[in-house]
C-alpha cells in the first residue's frame, strides 16, 4: 500500500465528486464514508480520519485491488463501522436490541482513539527517535506513531520498538453483570467487514460467547479458527477460543483472516505464556474487556496500555445497570491469622485445613437457612473437598445444594448449572470454578466461608449476583469478618472493596439509582437501626460520627471514638429520643468514660433545660471525681444556659455533696458547698427572713458597716445563726460577707461548727425550692389561656351592653333557631 502522502489519486473537492467518490469506496468496502443529512464537504474534509480512509481506498481501487487490503481494514474499517453503528439513533445490534449508555462510551471511546491514531502520519521507516527500525516490524500503512501518541496511551519506556502492536491493544473496564457481552456484540457489529477472534478464559465460556452473540443475530458468521495455508469461507467471520488455545496455536493463525481481537476478562490473559503470544500476535486490534485491572502484581495495563472507557462499580449502580448489593457481616468462627497469603491470595490448603471442620460447616448451613431459605444463592469453598462437604451439610438441613468443581465432568456439570436455573437447585458450592464468567440473573446470595485477600477475586466473585432479575430486589453478599472490621484487614469486604465508610448491617452499599425503580421483590435483608464506621481513615470516620450519632453503635468505637461521640450525642439528643438512646448504655454497648461524656456534654450544651437538668443529676448520681465535679461547679454557678435552671442545678448539687458523690478532700469540698450556695443567696436569704425575721437586720448591718464595728456584727450573725436551726443558720451564713480578716474568720468558724460538710450541703439544699413536676409547667400555661379567654368574653359582654341590645334583623341565624336544635 502506498503511504498517504505519495497517493497519485486523491477524492475531487467538488461536494457532488466527493459524494459519488464515497458511494464508489463504499461499495468497495463494504461501510459507509456519508451517513444521512451529512454534508460531503464538512465529514470528508481535508486531513480529516474518512477523508483520508477515503483517498487511500481510492489510491487502493485505481491500483487494482478488488477489495481492502490487510492494512487498510486495520487502520480504517473498525473506524468506518464504529461511525456507522454510532451514527443510529438509538444504537442497536443486529437482532434491534439498543446500546445502552455505557456500551456505547465503551464504543465512542474506541472510536476516538482509532480517529486520532488515522490523523497521525505514519512512521518514515527510520524507527523512533532516531533509532533504526527492526526490519521484521512494517507498521508504516498502519498510521501508527508511538512517540506522537505516548500521551495518549502512557506507555512504558520498555514498550517503544520492543512491543509493536501495543498501541493497537485498547481496554475497558465495566463491572460484573454490566453488560460486557453487548458490549461485545456492539463491537462484532462495528467489524462486519473484519474477522473476529473472540478470546476468553474457560472452555464453558466459548458456548456462552456463541449462544449469547447466535441471540444477537451473529450466529451466521461464526467459523473454526482459520490456520496458515486455509481460506475463510466468509469474509467477516467470529472465531472463539481459550486463551490456553491461542497460546499454544497463535504462530498457525492464518495473519491475514483476523483484523480484530476481543479479549474478554483480560485480566486473566497477563500469564507469560498468554501474553507472550498476544505480543507475538501483534497485527490485529485489539480490545480487551475487564471487570478488574489487577492480576496478582501484574496490571491490564501492561498488555493493554489504552484506556477507552472506564466504568467504576459506584457508577454502574447508579445508573441502575447492575443489581443493587447489601451486605451481612457474620463474625468469623476460626481465626485465618496464621494462614500464609501467596501469590495474592491465602494459600488454599492452610485455608481449608482451618475452615474444614464440621461444625463449622454446619454453623454455615445454619445461618443460610435462618437468613435466606431457599432465597438462590452460591457459596465459596476454601477447596474441592470443603465444597462437597459444605454441601452435604447444607442438604442436611433441608437446603437444595450441591458442590461443583474443576473436576465435576463437563456433562454433569452442564446439567447442575441448567438444574439451578430451573430452580431444582438453589445453591452452589465451588472453590474458584464459578468466580468468573458463569451468568445466572437468579442468584442473589454471595457467601465468602472461604475469605480471600485479592480484590480481583472478590471483585469476580460478588459479579456473580449483580445481574438484574425480576424477582431479585438486591444482591445479598455475606462477609466473615467482624462488624466493626476496617479496610486494613487482610480479608477483603464489601465495604473494602467499595471503599465505604460505615457498614450497616442489610442496608445497600452501592449507591441508589438516580430513578427508583419498583421492584415487587422483597427485601432478603432489612436494615438495621445501627451502623458502625469501617473506613481507616480518621477524618472520615470522625465525619460518620458526626453525621450519624443518633445510630452509631459504640460498642465497635475504641475509646477516644467513644468519647467523641458521646460529646456530640449529649450536645445534640433530643428530649423525647433520651430513653432510646440511654439504652445504648444500659445494654453496655458504651463504656463508663463515654456514658460520663455524655451526661456532662448534655448538661452542659444541650439546649432543652428539662434535659440538661436530667443529665445533670444523672451524673452526679454516680462518683465523681475531683476535676470534672469542679467543672460542674463551674457549669452550674457561671454558664449562660444554666442562668434560668441555676438554682435547680445547685440543689442538685448540693444533694451530690450531700450523699457523698463528690471525690475531694474535706476542704475543697467546703469550698464547693459555700460557693454553690452563694450563688443562690436572694433564695437563702428569703429562707432565712422567713423563718428569722432579724436576717435582714444583721445582715444588712454586716454589708453596711466597717472596721471593728463590722467585726462585732460579724460576731453577733455568727451567734445568731448558731442558735437557729441548721437550715436557717446555714441560710444566714451563706448569705454573710466579710470584709476584715477577723469577720471571715468568725463566720468560716461558725460555718464549721453548723455540722459536716454532708450536713451542711443537704441543709442549704433543704432551703431551695424543689424541682417542679413535668406537667405543672403546661398545666398553668392552660389555666393561663383560660382566665384569658374569659376575660375577652367578659369584655366583649360589656362592650355590647354598653352599645345596646342588636335590632333583631341583624341577629344570627342560630339564636332565633329552636330551643330543640340548639
Amino acid at each position: 500500500m502506498q503511504e498517504t502522502t505519495e497517493q497519485p489519486t486523491l477524492a475531487p473537492e467538488a461536494p457532488d465528486g466527493l459524494a459519488a467518490s464515497a458511494l464508489q469506496a463504499e461499495a468497495w468496502a463494504g461501510e459507509p464514508f456519508l451517513h444521512p443529512d451529512e454534508d460531503p464537504a464538512v465529514a470528508l474534509a481535508p486531513e480529516t480520519a474518512r477523508r483520508r480512509a477515503l483517498d487511500d481506498a481510492l489510491a487502493e481501487i485505481e491500483a487494482g485491488a478488488r477489495e481492502p487490503s490487510y492494512e487498510w481494514k486495520i487502520r480504517y474499517a473498525l473506524m468506518l463501522g464504529l461511525e456507522r453503528v454510532l451514527s443510529q439513533s438509538p444504537p442497536k445490534l443486529a437482532s434491534g436490541t439498543e446500546l445502552r449508555r455505557h456500551q456505547i462510551d465503551a464504543l465512542a471511546g474506541m472510536l476516538t482513539e482509532l480517529i486520532a491514531a488515522t490523523q497521525v502520519e505514519p512512521e518514515n521507516g527510520n524507527g523512533e527517535n532516531g533509532h533504526e527500525a527492526e526490519p521484521e516490524e512494517d507498521e508504516e500503512d498502519l498510521g501508527v506513531h508511538l512517540e506522537e501518541r505516548s500521551d495518549e496511551l502512557e506507555l512504558p519506556e520498555e514498550h517503544h520498538g520492543k512491543d509493536p502492536g501495543a498501541s493497537r491493544r485498547y481496554r475497558f473496564r465495566h463491572p460484573t453483570a454490566s453488560g460486557k457481552t453487548i458490549a461485545a456484540a456492539g463491537f462484532v457489529e462495528a467489524a462486519r467487514t473484519l474477522g473476529v477472534l473472540i478470546l476468553t478464559h474457560r472452555r464453558l465460556l466459548v458456548s456462552q460467547f456463541n449462544r449469547e452473540l447466535t441471540a444477537e443475530g451473529y450466529g451466521s458468521r461464526f467459523e473454526d479458527a482459520i490456520l496458515k495455508g486455509a481460506k475463510p469461507k466468509k469474509k467477516s467471520l467470529v472465531t472463539v477460543q481459550t486463551y490456553a488455545w491461542f497460546a499454544r496455536h497463535h504462530g498457525d493463525l492464518n495473519p491475514e483472516t483476523y483484523q480484530l481481537v476481543i479479549a474478554d476478562e483480560a485480566h486473566t490473559a497477563l500469564g507469560e505464556k498468554t501474553s507472550q503470544a498476544i505480543r507475538s500476535f501483534s497485527d490485529p486490534i485489539y480490545i480487551g474487556m475487564t471487570a478488574t485491572e489487577q492480576l496478582i502484581a501484574k496490571q491490564v495495563s501492561d498488555v493493554f496500555p489504552a484506556s477507552i472507557d472506564e466504568l467504576p462499580l459506584g457508577d454502574a449502580a447508579r445508573r441502575g445497570l447492575i443489581a443493587p448489593l447489601r451486605c451481612l457481616r457474620v463474625p468469623p468462627a476460626a481465626a485465618i491469622s496464621s494462614v500464609p497469603i501467596v501469590g495474592g491470595d491465602f494459600e488454599e490448603r492452610a485455608l481449608a485445613a482451618v475452615l474444614d471442620h464440621q461444625a463449622l460447616n454446619q454453623a454455615a448451613a445454619s445461618l443460610y437457612r435462618e437468613r435466606f431459605e431457599n432465597t438462590p444463592g452460591i457459596v465459596y469453598a476454601a477447596g474441592v473437598e470443603h465444597a462437597y462437604n459444605l454441601a452435604k451439610e447444607f442438604r442436611a438441613v433441608g437446603l437444595k445444594a450441591e458442590a461443583v468443581s474443576g473436576k465435576t465432568p463437563p456433562v454433569q456439570l452442564a446439567e447442575t448449572l441448567a438444574a439451578y436455573e430451573r430452580g431444582e437447585i438453589n445453591v452452589l458450592i465451588n472453590a474458584m470454578l464459578l468466580a468468573e464468567g458463569w451468568n445466572s440473573p437468579r442468584a442473589t446470595v454471595c457467601m465468602h466461608l472461604a475469605p480471600t485477600a485479592s480484590r480481583r477475586v472478590y471483585q469476580q466473585r460478588i459479579g456473580r449476583i449483580m445481574r438484574m432479575h425480576a424477582r431479585k430486589e438486591a444482591g445479598v453478599v455475606v462477609d466473615f469478618v467482624p462488624k466493626g472490621a476496617t479496610h486494613n484487614e487482610r480479608v477483603v469486604s464489601l465495604h473494602s472493596l467499595l471503599d465505604a465508610d460505615f457498614y450497616r448491617e442489610g442496608a445497600r452499599v452501592t449507591p441508589a439509582p438516580r430513578r427508583r425503580v419498583q421492584r415487587r421483590a422483597r427485601r432478603k435483608l432489612s436494615p438495621a437501626p445501627w451502623l458502625v464506621p469501617v473506613t481507616p481513615d480518621v477524618k472520615r470516620r470522625l465525619a460518620v460520627i458526626d453525621r450519624e450519632w443518633q445510630r452509631i453503635d459504640p460498642h465497635f468505637l475504641d475509646d477516644d471514638e467513644q468519647l467523641y461521640w458521646a460529646t456530640i450525642a449529649g450536645r445534640a439528643v433530643r428530649f423525647d429520643e433520651r430513653v432510646e438512646f440511654v439504652k445504648k448504655f444500659t445494654e453496655g454497648k458504651a463504656n463508663r468514660g463515654a456514658l460520663e461524656q455524655f451526661l456532662t456534654a448534655c448538661a452542659a450544651e444541650n439546649p432543652n433545660r428539662r434535659l440538661r437538668l436530667t443529665a445533670l443529676a444523672d451524673r452526679v448520681s454516680m462518683k465523681v471525681d475531683r476535676a470534672n465535679f469542679d467543672d460542674l461547679v463551674t457549669l452550674v454557678t457561671q454558664a449562660p444556659t444554666w442562668e434560668k435552671d441555676r438554682v435547680q442545678g445547685v440543689r442538685t448539687l448540693l444533694r451530690a455533696l450531700g450523699d457523698e458523690k463528690a471525690d475531694a478532700p474535706e476542704q475543697i469540698l467546703a469550698r464547693w458547698t459555700w460557693r454553690l450556695a452563694r450563688s443562690t443567696r436572694k433564695v437563702q436569704d428569703r429562707r432565712a427572713s422567713a423563718e428569722f425575721p432579724e436576717a435582714k437586720r444583721l445582715l444588712g448591718a454586716l454589708a453596711n458597716s466597717r472596721g471593728h464595728r463590722h467585726e462585732e456584727n460579724a460576731a453577733k450573725l455568727v451567734n445568731a445563726a448558731l442558735k437557729q436551726s441548721r437550715e436557717v443558720g446555714a441560710a444566714l451564713l451563706a448569705s454573710a460577707e466579710g470584709y476584715t480578716p477577723r469577720a471571715n474568720q468568725l463566720i468560716d468558724a461558725a460555718r464549721e461548727r453548723l455540722g459536716t460538710i454532708q450536713e451542711v450541703a443537704n441543709a442549704l439544699a433543704d432551703n431551695l425550692p424543689a424541682p417542679k413536676a413535668a406537667g405543672s409547667r403546661s398545666r398553668r400555661r392552660r389555666r393561663k389561656r383560660k382566665k384569658k379567654g374569659q376575660a375577652q368574653g367578659q369584655g366583649q359582654q360589656q362592650r355590647q351592653s354598653q352599645n345596646g341590645p342588636k335590632p333583631a334583623a341583624e341577629k344570627p341565624k342560630q339564636e332565633t333557631a329552636p330551643a330543640s336544635e340548639a
